[in-house]
């Protein structure tokens, strides 16, 4: 049954999904186990192709999360081949206008950390960043049946979007993480997960750390002409 409209549910609303930012530094101030389910709870809402609801999550904390780290960051050290990743995410080649945008953000992000064109070293300490979560108190990894087709990745993104504009409402930040794909393998055979199971990515939870400058980091948006044809 529908329910009546809430009293500024919409200025609610869009001061979440406005306010939602990949947020790349975290403090170390837990996150309690009731609070991550309340928004697995709420996020579990999201709309699934004939309600599938094709999704899995482990969720990590503690000592879980660091020997997950621990690994991922072994096996990027020893120059164990990352390129296991399950999907592809971008056309090769890539083209403009997505070109364009992605190297707008990259250095941007590099320009806020002072990494130089060139500094390899320092941009590959920076992507290893990823696999501490940033050093939030909360990861996690997401995984689907690798039988499943597209329209459930199409939905998977929509559960996604769903955690993360619940936990701004909670106060929290995250940042999703595709890296977590380049260790799908290692993911797998470490969380123990079955064959059929495909590493989506992953997901930082916790309190952003306002102090850290790469958190000043905001990502511009096209506009609606760009993107949008009205048609009546």
């Amino acid at each position: 049954m529908l329910q009546e409209p809430i009293d500024n549910a919409a200025a609610a609303v869009d001061a979440a999904i406005t306010s939602r930012r990949s947020v790349r530094a975290f403090r170390s101030d837990p996150v309690p186990h009731d609070t991550v389910a309340d928004i697995l709870k709420v996020a579990r809402r999201a709309p699934s192709g004939t309600n599938m609801q094709p999704w899995h999550v482990h969720v990590l904390t503690g000592a879980a999360k660091q020997a997950l780290t621990d690994a991922i960051l072994t096996a990027r050290d020893s120059g164990e081949d990352d390129q296991q990743r399950p999907y592809k995410y971008y056309p090769d080649p890539l083209f403009e206008p997505y070109i364009g945008r992605r190297r707008a953000v990259g250095w941007a992000m590099y320009g806020i950390l002072d990494i130089k064109k060139g500094e390899t070293d320092r941009m590959h300490a920076q992507h290893s960043r990823n696999f501490e979560f940033f050093d939030a108190p909360v990861g996690m990894i997401f995984s689907i049946d690798n039988r499943m087709e597209i329209g459930s990745w199409i939905d998977y993104g929509m559960f996604l979007q769903s955690i993360m504009i619940a936990a701004r409402g909670r106060g929290l930040d995250t940042c999703p993480q595709a890296a977590f794909a380049s260790y799908h393998l290692l993911i797998r055979e470490h969380l123990g997960l079955p064959e059929t199971e495909t590493v989506i990515c992953g997901m930082a939870l916790g309190y952003a750390d306002h102090d850290a400058p790469i958190n000043s980091l905001e990502t511009e948006r096209a506009d609606l002409a760009d993107f949008v044809s009205f048609r009546e």
